[in-house]
Parts: C-alpha cells; sequence; structure tokens
C-alpha cells in the first residue's frame, strides 16, 4: 500500500444511473413495510429490494431514493425534514441527513434482521430484531448491543422520550425500558400472540396489537395490559394513535373473507369499526400526521391515504392484480402488454402511460405479435376461439376462427410479399402439442401435426419454413417447411422450455426450467448448455443481435449476455416478482411484464454505468477513483481521498452481494491512498468496490477480464 498527499484538485467518474425502472403500477410494486411522515406532505416509505420513496406532497406523487442497498426495509424513522434511519434484513440500517436524497449505510454489529427502528433525536436512536436490541447515542455511527431477557424476536419498538420505551414481539413479549436501553423489564401481556406493532401517546397510556385479533392497552406504563377486542379476527399488523381516544389498525383479515383491513376507535380501544379499505391485499403500516390525515401501505405497494379520518380511502398507486404474460412492441413508443382476465394494454410513449384497450374475464391472453403498429394478434384461451386480431393498432379485436378454444401459449406472424399482394404467415402452438398455422392473416387456421403430446410453450420463425417449437420435458420441435412436418430435435433436458429465440437460421436460444440455457449454432442439430448462474427458473429469452441477449425468470431475475450466450451476468432488478416476457427495441430500450401487472423499463441496456463529468473535488472533499486499469487481469489499483481521520473500510464484492476481498478495515488519519486488488484467484466477471468512511459511502464497478 502507497499513501500519497494531493494537494491538487482530481477528477473522478460519478452519476450512477438506474437499470430498471418502475412503469406499471405507479409509483412501484414492491411490497412496503414501513410508512413515516413528518407532516401532511413529507414523507417516506420503504419495502423490499431496499425500496425508498419519497412523496413531499402528501402522496400526489412518489420520488424513488437510491437506498445503496438490495436488503428488505422494516422500518423507517425520521426526527425532521432532514434526519432520518431505516433498517431491515440482515443487519441493515441506513442514515441520510438530507432527507433521503443520498443514504449511507451504518455498521450496526449484527446480521440479526432489524424489524423496527425508532429515534427520538439526532443521536439517540434504538432497533430491535430477532433476539436483538441495539442503542446508540451518536446518531449510528456506533450501535451497542443489549441482549438482557431477549428469548423472541422483537417486531416493534417505541420510545415516548430518550428514556422511556417499549418494544414488542414473540410469544407476546412486551419489553419496557426506563434507562434508555441499558436495562429492560419484561412486561406481562397474558397473551402469547406474535405482536407486530407498539404505540404510546404519553408515558403510561398505550397499545400493542398482533396475531388472531390481539389488541392490549395499558394505562399504566405497562404494569397491566387489557385485553381489547374490536369482533374483528385478524392479524394485526401496525397500529397508530394521535390522541387518547383516536386511533387506527392495518393489518388483513382471515380468508376467505379477508383483505387489507382498518379499523379505528374513538374511545381509546374500548369499541373499533371497521372502514373500508377498497382492497383485498394485507396492510402492514399505518401512519397519521393528525386526526384527519393518515396513510395506510401494503402488499404489492398498496398506498391509501385519507384526509377525513378514514371515512374514505383513496388508493394513491395505479393499481392492477392481473399477470402480464407478453409484452410486444412495434418501436420504442408502441408497444402492448397482455395477460390474465383478458386484459391487453398499450403505450404509445415508451409506457410512460399505458391504456387499458380490452378486458374480458372470459379470456386469458398469453401471447401478443404485431407486424405493424396497426396489425397484431393475441393468444391464449377463451370464449370462442384461443386468438384475437386488431388492424387498427388495439382499437377494436375481432374473434377469428381458429376451431379451437384449447390454450395457446405463443404466437408468431411473418410477413409475406407477392407481388403488389401482402399475406401474413402465423402459427400458434400451446395445449397438448396443438400447432395452428394460417396463410391469410388469421382468417382460416389449420392444425398442423406437431407428433408431440408435450404442452408447447414457445415458438420461433425465422423465414416462412423455418421455426421451432418448445416446451414441457426439453421438448423441441423444428420444421423446414412451414410447419407440414415437425421433427424432434435432442435437447439433451428433461427441464420445461418455456422461450426460443432465433437471431439467424443457425444461431438460436432455448431457456428454461431450473436455470437451463441452451444454445445451437447449427439450426438445433446441436444444442449446447449455456451457465446462467442460477436455479431460478426463466420465463423468456430475447436477443437484439448475435450477441447481445436477455433472458428473465422468477424472483424478479434478468440475465444479460454481450457475447452470445457464452458469459451471462445478472442485472440489478427493481421487483421480486416473476418476469414472463422480455422484449427490446433496440439495444438500449427494452421492457419486462410479469404477475400482479408489473412492468419494468430500462433506457440503458439494464446497466449500471458511470457518466463522467468534470467535477472538481477539493482536499477537503471525500472522494472515490475509478481504478486502473479497468478492464484489468489480474491486478488493479483502487484510489481514494479522506479529508478527516476516521474508521474506514474498502470492500469487494461479486455481482450476488457476496464479500470477496476486504482491502481496509481500520481507522485511517486524512489523506489520499491508493490500494491494489489482486484478484488471481478469481473468475471473470463484474465485481464492485465499496468505500465507506464515517457517513460517506460510494461503490464503483470493475470488470476482471483473464
Amino acid at each position: 500500500m502507497k499513501r500519497i498527499l494531493i494537494l491538487f484538485c482530481l477528477f473522478i467518474f460519478s452519476t450512477t444511473h438506474a437499470q430498471w425502472f418502475w412503469q406499471y403500477p405507479l409509483p412501484q410494486g414492491n411490497d412496503l413495510y414501513s410508512t413515516h411522515f413528518i407532516d401532511s406532505n413529507t414523507g417516506w416509505m420503504v419495502g423490499i429490494i431496499g425500496t425508498i420513496f419519497k412523496t413531499t406532497n402528501g402522496g400526489s406523487t412518489w420520488e424513488n431514493q437510491t437506498s445503496g442497498t438490495n436488503e428488505t426495509l422494516r422500518s423507517v424513522n425520521f426526527i425532521n425534514t432532514y434526519y432520518g434511519w431505516a433498517s431491515g434484513s440482515n443487519g441493515t440500517i441506513l442514515r441520510t441527513t438530507n432527507g433521503g436524497s443520498s443514504w449511507a449505510a451504518q455498521n450496526s454489529g449484527t446480521t440479526a434482521d432489524l424489524y423496527s427502528i425508532y429515534f427520538t433525536d439526532v443521536n439517540t436512536g434504538w432497533a430491535v430484531g430477532i433476539m436483538t436490541i441495539l442503542r446508540t447515542t451518536d446518531g449510528g455511527k456506533s450501535w451497542g448491543s443489549y441482549p438482557s431477557l431477549i428469548m423472541y424476536w422483537l417486531l416493534s419498538v417505541y420510545f415516548i422520550d430518550s428514556n422511556t420505551g417499549w418494544a414488542v414481539g414473540g410469544n407476546g413479549t412486551i419489553l419496557r425500558t426506563t434507562n434508555g436501553g441499558i436495562s429492560w423489564e419484561n412486561q406481562s401481556s397474558g397473551t402469547t400472540e406474535l405482536l407486530y406493532s407498539v404505540n404510546f401517546i404519553d408515558s403510561i397510556t398505550g397499545w400493542a396489537v398482533g396475531g388472531n385479533g390481539t389488541i392490549l392497552r395499558t394505562t399504566n406504563g405497562g404494569i397491566s395490559w387489557e385485553n381489547q377486542s374490536s369482533g374483528k379476527n385478524g392479524w394485526y399488523q401496525s397500529i397508530y394513535f394521535t390522541d387518547s381516544n383516536t386511533g387506527w389498525i392495518v393489518g388483513y383479515g382471515i380468508p376467505p373473507t379477508g383483505g387489507g383491513l382498518i379499523l379505528k376507535t374513538t374511545n381509546g380501544g374500548i369499541n373499533w369499526e371497521e372502514q373500508e379499505s377498497g382492497t383485498h391485499w394485507p396492510l402492514f403500516s399505518v401512519y397519521f400526521t393528525d386526526s384527519n390525515t393518515g396513510w395506510a401501505m401494503g402488499f404489492l405497494g398498496r398506498i391509501l391515504k385519507t384526509t377525513n379520518g378514514g371515512l374514505n380511502w383513496e388508493s394513491q398507486q395505479s393499481e392492477t392484480t392481473e399477470f402480464f404474460q407478453s409484452t410486444f412492441f412495434t418501436d420504442s413508443n408502441t408497444g402492448w402488454a397482455v395477460g390474465a382476465h383478458g386484459t391487453i394494454l398499450k403505450t404509445t410513449n415508451g409506457g410512460t402511460n399505458w391504456l387499458i384497450q380490452f378486458s374480458e374475464p372470459r379470456y386469458s391472453f398469453q401471447s401478443v405479435y404485431f407486424v405493424n403498429p396497426n396489425t397484431g394478434w393475441v393468444s391464449g384461451a377463451g370464449w370462442g376461439s384461443s386468438i384475437l386480431k386488431t388492424e387498427n393498432g388495439g382499437k377494436s379485436w375481432e374473434i377469428q376462427n381458429t376451431g379451437e378454444t384449447s390454450m395457446l401459449y405463443s404466437i408468431y406472424f411473418l410477413v409475406s410479399y407477392n407481388g403488389w399482394a401482402i399475406s401474413y404467415n402465423g402459427w400458434g402452438v400451446g395445449f397438448d402439442g396443438l400447432i395452428l398455422k394460417t396463410s391469410n392473416g388469421g382468417t382460416s387456421w389449420e392444425i398442423q401435426s406437431s407428433g408431440t403430446n408435450e404442452w408447447l410453450l414457445s415458438t420461433y420463425f425465422e423465414d416462412a419454413n423455418t421455426g421451432w417449437a418448445v416446451g414441457k420435458s426439453g421438448t423441441i420441435l423444428k420444421t423446414t417447411n412451414g410447419g407440414l412436418y415437425w421433427e424432434n430435435q435432442i435437447s439433451g433436458t428433461p427441464y420445461d422450455l418455456t422461450s426460443v429465440f432465433f437471431t439467424e437460421p443457425n444461431n438460436g436460444w432455448a431457456v428454461g426450467d431450473g436455470g437451463r440455457i441452451l444454445k445451437t449454432t447449427d439450426g438445433g442439430t446441436n444444442w449446447n448448455s449455456q451457465t446462467s448462474g442460477t436455479n431460478d427458473d426463466f420465463f423468456s429469452v430475447h436477443f437484439i443481435n448475435s450477441n447481445i441477449g436477455w433472458i428473465s425468470g422468477e424472483n424478479g431475475i434478468i440475465l444479460r449476455t454481450t457475447d452470445g450466450g457464452t458469459n451471462w451476468e445478472e442485472q440489478a432488478t427493481v421487483t421480486r416478482m416473476p418476469l414472463y416476457s422480455i422484449f427490446f427495441a433496440d439495444v438500449n430500450t427494452g421492457w419486462a411484464v410479469g404477475a400482479f401487472g408489473t412492468i419494468i423499463k430500462t433506457e440503458n441496456s439494464g446497466v449500471n454505468f458511470g457518466e463522467e463529468k468534470d467535477e472538481i473535488i477539493s482536499p477537503n472533499k471525500f472522494s472515490t477513483l475509478q481504478n486502473y486499469p479497468n478492464p484489468f487481469n489480474p491486478s488493479t489499483t483502487i484510489k481514494f481521498q479522506i479529508p478527516e481521520t476516521g474508521f474506514t473500510s474498502l470492500k469487494v464484492y461479486d455481482v450476488l452481494g457476496n464479500e470477496v476481498a476486504t482491502l481496509v478495515d481500520y481507522e485511517l488519519q486524512s489523506g489520499s491512498y491508493e490500494f491494489e486488488f489482486d484478484a488471481n484467484d478469481l473468475s471473470s466477471g463484474i465485481y464492485f468496490y465499496k468505500l465507506q468512511a464515517g457517513e460517506f459511502a460510494k461503490t464503483k464497478k470493475m470488470i476482471l477480464l483473464k
């Protein structure tokens, strides 16, 4: 290691751009576990995959904030407009001092999930989790652990001042402290139910709620707790009171009648009345800024707001619960997404707005294909036919007479020219090996013999003669005469194949369950396995040329290759929803659609990149330079600058977030440094290095090529 004192200015790379972002539902569709408002306009919400959103207009619009983590965030707490904290899985604690414009990770000293965090001022706060209580008196720079009496998970913590607070959790656990958390006493709750939330309005009056309709109240600081009944059984997730009389509970009811549950009391909990939530999905968090204005949030990003104490709750999310199975674009602006209950959405501005064109519960659409902005088809299953056609961009859809109502999972069309005449050749594949073909745009369809009873899930044609179909149990079929005859090809796998794509007659890919990727370079005579690095099921593959392609699948996974599949890189995604279809209009612009109305988009090929700026860094500021050389083999140099003495860490991670090297993990004096990173024992790929010094944190990407 060399230490270099630098007193002149430096130029750095900065500004990391988003990879994939939400287009539907808006503002997003991830589960939300906590919300906190400091006034009727300004608030935050947090959830899975490091989700943080902020509003400054009472929730009319929400702005995505970069958390710097993919961990699930369970709790958020602010003490003013600027200072806030969030906690979550694997000991995650984040802090902001600028209202969330930037978030810095804090060292909690634990890997336990932290379900709740609460601060009484800029210095004093607590976080609780799996058999864990943490306390800080310096704003989170350091956290101390207080394990006394903790035998169960703690899910909620609340303080009324810097000394007096409560924590609740598993087996009816209620703990109380009167000395700022240095010691905790166990209080008798009288229940063994899991307690999810606790809230106090002063030092003596408080409530706790939990499983099986549990509501507890104390009027003596918790010396005794009395059971209250709402008359509505359910799982109560969050409670909030604005005064000693007025409060709300949110959660979810017991199936089959259960749903998004909201209860209100105006007499301290003696009586509770159910309010109409308008959603059948669970609600996890509730917060009010006064007796009229409040929010409830929960599953799939549901956001509800009331301005009249809950008499009416309105959704602040553009929501749909339909599963989108397929998407197709004719250019970077015009596209469609189709799915369950006969839903067809269309956009004419690249997905900024999506409008419902068709909705018929008697249909379930699995595939969409357009040959131009006006003429297209959808296939699936439904009343009267498996295929609908439009000739006006989707303004109207007509049933095509296929003679079949069985499910067609995939449809594909080609344009044929015969002098001045234009015809559309199309194929649809589906249930029990069904293959249909049309030579006249769908006016008539004929059944072709596939020679198999396996379900066929995807089809692709290179020209009017040459095409493939893939499906269950590793089935791959090929035709060289437009489907008059289909021959079986050996895939070498028993796993279901869900999608096939070719860039030319010889080069193609098929993907499927268990992370299977197959490639052929001879038209399918031979299929070779490619390494995906995951066991997640794949649902869709799309290539823009012979080198660059993408795969989408379960758990929101998206992979990208730039070398024809020799290497596949997992991309950072914004959802854990299954993504059933992926489509790119060009090398940069693409969409993926999936479960519960999910539509996400990228405008930079799905890759984070640094944008070069002539930003001058003076010696009294933090900075992290891009490693050099980059790409490298096998070593590279990382330079950085810190303006003050303090604990500093410099660590290297792989694309899955696994720590692979620690270069610095101790106190450094102010100054400029450079460290050599030797990757001799690592494989080629993308890695990230993260510098953390005090509240400054910066992550950069580097590429190892061997």
